[in-house]
């Protein structure tokens, strides 16, 4: 796992060298495309041709994560993509081509095979992507599923008019008063409860276990 990491790494900073020589050269950003061609040369070159022994959609995984963060960069939501160094935020990413067995506790990653891991919760819906991550010297599974939700369906029992004014943002016709003032403190605590419940419902992470 150390090596696809480490494989990821250099595809994506030798990515970025080349962008940077490309830009101070006066030219324009090269687009994703063009660097995949980048990655086919950079293996069947002999001093980089053990890029092969890595999982192909990982290393691709990783010029799209350098072009997106490009995009942002000039969309002005991020700063400008930095060189990645060893042993901070080792991962790598598997779009598809993850076999899960979750009655086993067990997952299979092409390349690699199949590895045991610890679950901590049930994976439901379909895969959609898989992401390895290192940290604390234990790897952890990030699993990204899509499954669909039924609509909450509200039982009322009894129905209320809403009055809509400028010094009384909403008044009910059961009386109850709602200020512009009270609504912006409350805002933050629901905005904050439906991330969390937005980031459950979608991702779960799971320790590997190595051996």
């Amino acid at each position: 796992m150390r090596r696809f990491a480490g494989a990821c790494r250099f595809v994506f900073n030798r990515a970025l060298a080349l962008q940077n020589e490309n830009h101070e050269a006066g030219n324009k950003y090269i687009p994703y495309t063009k660097m995949a061609s980048w990655l086919i040369e950079w293996k069947s070159h002999p001093d980089t041709q053990w890029l092969k022994d890595a999982p192909s959609q990982p290393l691709q995984q990783s010029l799209k994560d350098l072009e997106r963060g490009y995009k942002n960069f000039f969309q002005k939501r991020a700063a400008f993509p930095r060189f990645k160094k060893r042993g901070q935020n080792d991962a790598f990413r598997y779009p598809q081509g993850v076999k899960l067995d979750q009655a086993n506790n067990r997952i299979s990653f092409p390349k690699l095979g199949w590895v045991r891991y610890r679950n901590s919760r049930e994976v439901i819906g379909e895969v959609k992507n898989v992401t390895v991550s290192l940290s604390c010297d234990k790897w952890y599974v990030s699993i990204q599923t899509e499954y669909e939700v039924a609509d909450p369906v509200h039982n009322a029992e009894s129905m209320v008019g809403l009055d809509a004014g400028v010094t009384k943002l909403a008044t009910l016709s059961d009386g109850t008063v709602y200020h512009p003032a009270s609504l912006t403190k409350m805002h933050p605590l629901h905005t904050l409860q439906i991330s969390q419940i937005s980031c459950r419902s979608q991702t779960a992470k799971y320790t590997v276990q190595q051996g």
